[in-house]
C-alpha cells in the first residue's frame, strides 16, 4: 500500500486507542471474541512473525504496522510527519518498555520477544534520524533523554547477555541447549547493532548529543567492555563489523569502509591463462607470481591456482579488517590523550619504546584512505589531521 500522510496520521491516532475500553464496554464477550477471531485469520494471512495474535489489540496492531511500513519508507516527508504526529513518542515508549523487560530472563521467549521488540523500534528511530537534525535534537530532549538512557539500558543488557548466550560458545559446548541459546544470543546481536546505530546518529556532530550520552552511569565502561570482550562472543564474520560500530564517531565513514572492502574483492586480479604461478599477498597487495614449471595446465593446476587466490583474498581482507581496528584504537587513545598529560604518559608506558609513531603511521594511512574514498575537509579527516598533529608534538 501507499503510504501518506493521511494514513500515517490515522495510525498514530489507533495506537493512542492502546488503553481505550470503551469499545469493548460496547461489546458482549461473545461479539469481542468473534471480532477477535476474524482480526486473527487476518493477521495469519500476513506472514509476520512478530504479530501476537494473543495479544490483539488496536494498539499492539497499530503499532506492528507503523513499524513494517517505516523500516521501509522512511523519506525526508516522512521522517518530518513522524515527528510532528507524534510517532516518534510511541516508539520511544515502546523502547522503554522492552529494555525494562530485559532484567527478566526467565521466560526465554519473552526475552526474545522484547529483545526484538527493541531492536525493530531502533532500526525506525535510527533509520529517522540519519541526517535529520530535526529528529536527532527532538528524541535528544523527549522526556530527558529517555531513547538515550534506554539505549545505554540496553546495551549494558546485551553487553553481559551475550557472553551467556554466545552462539559461538553454544556451538562448541554440546552440553548447552542449542536453540535456547541460539535464538536468544541472535536476538541480543541484532539488538546490539541497532543500539550502537541510534546511539551514532544521536552523537555525530552533536555536542548535546554527546553530552547527554557520556552521563548515562557506566556507559564507558560498557562501550570499552563492549569492545575489548564482546567480539570473542560473536561469530567469526561479525566481528569486524561490531569493533568498527563501536569505535564510530561517525556512520559514514562505516559505509566508506565496508565499500572499500568490497572493491577490494570485486576488483581482484583474474588469473592469467597459460601462465603457471600462484597468488600471493604482500604489503596488503595481491600480486600473480609465476614459477618456473612446465607448461602443463590441467585441471588440478587451475583448482590449485584458484585456491591461492582465495587464500590471498581472504589474508588481504582479514589485513584491511585488521588496519581498520587498529586505525580507529589509535584515534580513540589519540583523542584521549588531547589535553591529558596524564593519558598522554599512560599511553606512552604502553607502546614499544614508549614511541607514538605507531600510532601516528597508522592514522596517516588511515587518513590517507579517507581522501581517496571522500571529498576532502570532512569532519573526520579535520579530526584525524589534528590527532595525527597532537601525537607527532608529544
Amino acid at each position: 500500500m501507499d503510504l501518506d500522510r493521511s494514513c500515517l496520521e490515522l495510525m498514530i491516532r489507533l495506537l493512542e486507542l492502546e488503553q481505550d475500553d470503551s469499545v469493548a464496554d460496547q461489546l458482549t464477550a461473545k461479539e469481542m471474541s468473534r471480532v477477535k477471531e476474524k482480526i486473527r485469520k487476518l493477521c495469519e494471512t500476513v506472514h509476520n512473525k512478530h504479530l501476537d495474535l494473543e495479544n490483539i489489540t488496536t494498539g499492539h496492531l497499530a503499532m506492528e504496522t507503523l513499524l513494517s511500513l517505516t523500516s521501509k519508507r522512511a523519506g525526508d516527508w516522512f521522517k518530518e510527519e513522524l515527528r510532528l504526529l507524534g510517532g516518534l513518542d510511541h516508539i520511544v515508549d515502546k523502547v522503554k518498555e522492552c529494555v525494562e523487560n530485559l532484567s527478566r530472563e526467565e521466560d526465554k521467549e519473552s526475552l526474545v520477544a522484547s529483545l526484538w521488540g527493541a531492536e525493530r523500534c531502533l532500526r525506525v528511530l535510527e533509520s529517522v534520524t540519519v541526517h535529520n537534525p530535526e529528529n536527532q535534537t527532538y528524541l535528544i530532549a523527549y522526556k530527558e533523554s529517555q531513547l538515550i538512557v534506554s539505549s545505554a539500558r540496553a546495551l549494558r543488557h546485551c553487553e553481559q547477555m551475550i557472553q551467556r548466550y554466545s552462539r559461538e560458545v553454544s556451538s562448541s559446548s554440546p552440553a548447552l541447549p542449542q536453540s535456547s541459546h541460539s535464538n536468544v544470543g541472535k536476538a541480543v546481536e541484532d539488538c546490539m547493532r541497532a543500539v550502537i546505530g541510534v546511539l551514532l546518529n544521536l552523537t555525530h556532530d552533536n555536542e548535546w548529543g554527546s553530552t547527554k550520552t557520556g552521563e548515562q552511569d557506566g556507559l564507558i565502561q560498557t562501550a570499552l567492555d563492549s569492545v575489548l570482550k564482546v567480539p570473542r562472543y560473536l561469530p567469526q564474520e561479525q566481528r569486524f563489523d561490531i569493533r568498527v560500530l563501536l569505535f564510530l564517531e561517525r556512520e559514514q565513514a562505516a559505509v566508506l569502509a565496508e565499500a572499500q572492502t568490497d572493491d577490494l574483492i570485486s576488483e581482484a586480479p583474474k588469473p592469467q591463462a597459460d601462465q603457471s604461478g600462484e597468488w600471493k599477498e604482500t604489503s596488503g597487495e595481491i600480486q600473480w607470481v609465476a614459477s618456473e614449471t612446465n607448461d602443463t595446465n590441467d585441471k588440478k593446476e587451475e583448482e590449485e591456482e584458484e585456491l591461492d587466490l582465495n587464500k590471498a583474498l581472504q589474508h588481504a581482507g582479514k589485513h584491511m579488517e585488521d588496519s581498520i581496528v587498529a586505525s580507529y584504537s589509535a584515534l580513540l587513545l589519540g583523542c584521549l590523550c588531547q589535553e591529558s598529560p596524564m593519558n598522554v604518559k599512560i599511553v606512552r608506558e604502553n607502546l614499544p619504546k614508549g614511541d607514538f609513531s605507531i600510532m601516528t603511521e597508522m592514522l596517516k594511512k588511515f587518513l590517507n584512505f579517507m581522501n581517496l574514498t571522500c571529498s576532502v575537509g570532512t569532519t573526520g579527516q579535520k579530526s584525524i589531521s589534528r590527532v595525527i598533529d597532537y601525537l607527532e608534538h608529544c
